[in-house]
Parts: structure tokens; sequence; C-alpha cells
């Protein structure tokens, strides 16, 4: 019976989720500039501002699963499939410069505060609730299979709430009139968006240095390994990430010495059909013949 081990969200669902998140969010985008300057709202013009750096982000995605899926070539051995980490990293950046003018604008607000009409704004941040959440839904099943789907889930999620957040102080500025909630709204925006980005870029930052990707478990792998019969121990193991799906790892097996070519075979065949189930999919296996626990760099 054939295996698939492919984890790997679908390009072809995934585009369509990108464009349909980018061009719903873009119309709210514009939706929200142009209210937000006739009725002069920081929250409004901030949360625009957030929301079209998301749709950026949403682009930039779209791009690096084009580049994931490129060939290899005699200069790029694995092709451009780097170029998803590298924004992820970028989209991670671009959202904390985000916060930082956000939070400059909101403070110079809360010694100016101006009358706004918190009806509208409630209205407005409504519509984004829906479309928000229409959009997060389209990534929800591939969420955990890549950093850059998990990324757009993760926004998109953030931005739900911070509209329902913005439908809250809205009702509350019409009815109390307290002027200083819309740059008080600004600044939790810049919280969500700063808890929403963190894991990001900490996750991002660690792939980029090709550390163990967070949905890998050095142990377990280790554990696999030495399961398996015939094989004495699993060393100098190196295990980083090509793409933000695809994994790769490089290891020495030390085998009995009392196996035949063919049962050692049988076992690196086996140590990669395992290794697959653990989202590992490109291996390269250095075989050690009856030697355990060696110390000795050269061995």
């Amino acid at each position: 019976m054939e295996h698939n081990h492919n984890h790997s969200p679908k390009l072809e669902n995934l585009s369509r989720a990108f464009l349909i998140g980018i061009v719903l969010n873009l119309a709210y985008v514009i939706i929200q500039v142009i209210i937000g300057l006739k009725i002069n709202s920081l929250s409004l013009l901030s949360d625009a501002g957030h929301n079209f750096l998301d749709v950026g982000g949403l682009a930039l995605s779209l791009l690096a699963f084009k580049l994931a899926k490129s060939k290899a070539t005699e200069k790029y051995t694995y092709g451009y499939k780097k170029a998803s980490i590298i924004i992820s990293l970028l989209n991670a950046v671009i959202l904390l410069i985000s916060i930082g003018a956000i939070g400059y604008e909101a403070i110079f607000r809360f010694q100016n505060p101006e009358p706004i009409p918190g009806k509208i704004i409630a209205i407005i941040a409504v519509i984004g609730i829906f479309i928000n959440g229409i959009s997060a839904f389209m990534f929800f099943r591939d969420k955990d299979k890549d950093i850059n789907v998990k990324s757009a889930f993760l926004h998109l999620m953030s931005d739900a709430l911070v509209s329902l957040g913005l439908v809250i102080g809205g009702i509350t500025i019409f009815y109390t009139h307290l002027y200083w909630i819309d740059p008080l709204l600004s600044i939790i925006v810049c919280v969500v968006i700063m808890f929403s980005t963190w894991s990001l870029l900490k996750g991002s930052i660690r792939l980029s240095l090709d550390g163990v990707p967070e949905n890998i478990d050095f142990s377990k792998v280790e554990q696999v390994a030495k399961s398996i019969d015939g094989v004495l121990d699993f060393h100098h193991i190196h295990i980083w990430a090509i793409s933000t799906t695809d994994n790769a790892l490089t290891g020495h097996l030390v085998v009995s010495k009392d196996l035949t070519n063919e049962q050692t075979n049988a076992i690196k065949h086996k140590l990669k059909h395992e290794l697959e189930h653990l989202n590992i999919g490109h291996v390269t296996i250095e075989i050690e013949i009856g030697v355990k626990n060696c110390e000795d760099e050269k061995c």
C-alpha cells in the first residue's frame, strides 16, 4: 500500500485562500481609510494601517509558496524554498514597525482627544469582524502545517479581535462621549499585534538560523532511530528547515557489525520512512559499523 507523507498544504487551495483574503481585506482597508479620514478616528486609521500591512503580508506569503515550488538549479540546489522563511521573518519585522508608528500617534492623541462618532466606528468594526473571520477560517485547516499559513491565520484572527474591541469602544464613545477611548483602542491594537507577532518572529528567527523547526521533537527523532532493531546509536544529528514546509536531516547511524548490506539498507529505508511521519522528508544518513557511543569526532 502506498503511503502519502506529504503534510504540506496544497498550493492551489492556499492560492485561492490568499487571493480571497487579499481582496476582502484590501476592500476593508479602503473603507476604513475613507471613513477614518472623514470622522478623524485614529483607531480606524491605525487599524487600517495594520490591515494594509496584513494585506502585504498575505501577498508576500503567497509569493513564498510560489517560490517554494521552484525547481533546483546548479546554483540554487534547493531552489528558492528558503524565500518562504525570509518572507515570514520580513512579515514579523514589518508588523513590529507598525506597532511603533501606531503607538506614537496614539500617545499624541491622548494629549489632544478629538470628538468622533462612536456609532460609525462600531458599524465599520462589525464589517471587519466578518471579513477577518471569514478570511481566517480559510487558513484554519492548514495553520499548523506552515509558519506562513500560521502567520496569516494569527494576524487575521487578531484583526477580528481588534475589530471586536473597536465595536465595544465605539459603542462606549457613543454613550459616554469619552473621546480618549479612541487612542486607547489604538494602544490595545498595538498590544494585540505584539502578542500575535512575537511567536511568529521567534519561529522565523529560529528557522533563519537553521534551528530545529518547532514542530519537530529532537529527542523523538533519536528515540525512533534507536528503537529499530540492529541500530546501536544515532548521533551527529542535524535538523533544519529548507522552507517553511520542508525539513531536512543528516546523521550518523551506528549499526551492528553482524548485519549484511541488505539488512543495513533495509534499516536506512525504515528510518527514512519513520522520519517522514515526523515531517522530515530530506534525509541523509552516514552508516557506521559496530561502534556505540563513540566520543571521537573522527569516528
